[in-house]
């Protein structure tokens, strides 16, 4: 992988950083910002961090690992979602479906999968190989 591609998540990660500021400044001062603005301040750095995290694994991740990132990914956008439009018909559904998306990624992680190889190991496709 070039350097500049490399360097790609790392660029968008510290401006996902950066992205936090505004949010924090507003719960120590929230009379500077207009009415609420909580809610796209929150969303900015969610989104972000989705967006992040799939260029992260679409540089340097296997195809499952990508999968995976989706669910993330997913999870962060709705949860984007619920703090963006609190009070649309849906903004239950986008929490709920966020955190049904955080908790199966968790146990995903838990149980393994995608399986990982041992350094050094082809990671291992069916038990016929």
């Amino acid at each position: 992988m070039s350097r500049s591609r490399a360097a790609l998540p790392i660029y968008l990660a510290v401006l996902t950083l950066v992205s936090l500021a505004p949010m924090l400044l507003w719960d120590a001062a929230p009379a500077l910002f207009p009415p609420r603005a909580h809610g796209a301040l929150a969303a900015v750095p969610l989104t972000l961090v989705a967006v992040v995290y799939l260029v992260y694994q679409g540089l340097r991740g296997s195809r499952m690992d990508f999968v995976k990132a989706l669910l993330s990914a997913l999870a962060f956008v709705l949860w984007a979602l619920n703090q963006l439009l609190p009070d649309h018909p849906w903004a239950t559904l986008f929490n709920d479906l966020a955190v049904a998306a955080f908790v199966v990624d968790v146990v995903l992680i838990i149980l393994g999968w995608p399986l990982a190889a041992e350094p050094g190991q082809r990671p291992c496709r069916s038990v016929r190989e």
